[in-house]
């Protein structure tokens, strides 16, 4: 009889500790942490969490909110902890999607701190429909994500806070 109220006292505690444990329990998943959530700043910007969700890109246009310069964008990229990522090695591809082939330019890319990268030569007013590639690369964790113009321009999440 000991026994038996020994092995259900076991089987409590054990039951206690994985409710007690809940959320905490539920952040890991098989060594992967859960959904994080990403911070679009402004309105009038792109915004997407990249395919492994391992970053967000947020492209800030020559309009209203930040200017920049004609053929000239920003791109605001954080980590999957929504931290300013410093110092990413970025590629940008433009292409057509009609006749496949890219956009004939080279794209500069400069990294202005805090997040924050200023790509020069690329005009995303194009005619046609076009896939905008970015692909984000720090510390060999390297993931994209694409905007298809000019679908994105038309249909702009708000600013706020996004998970994967």
């Amino acid at each position: 009889m000991k026994a038996f109220i020994s092995i259900g006292m076991i089987i409590s505690v054990l039951v206690f500790a994985l409710l007690a444990a809940g959320p905490a329990g539920a952040a890991e998943n098989n060594g992967f942490v859960s959904k994080s959530i990403f911070t679009k700043h402004f309105q009038e910007t792109l915004f997407d969490i990249t395919e492994h969700a391992a970053y967000s890109v947020e492209v800030l246009l020559d309009e209203k909110e930040y200017k920049i310069g004609k053929d000239v964008v920003g791109i605001v990229i954080h980590n999957a902890h929504d931290e300013d990522v410093k110092g990413a090695e970025l590629r940008i591809v433009l292409k057509n999607l009609t006749t496949g082939e890219e956009a004939p330019s080279t794209f500069g890319v400069i990294d202005r701190g805090n997040g924050l990268y200023i790509i020069s030569n690329l005009n995303l007013q194009r005619e046609g429909r076009w896939d905008l590639s970015i692909t984000v690369k720090k510390n060999g964790v390297k993931d994209r994500v694409k905007f298809v113009l000019p679908d994105a321009l038309k249909h702009r999440l708000s600013k706020g806070r996004y998970s994967p």
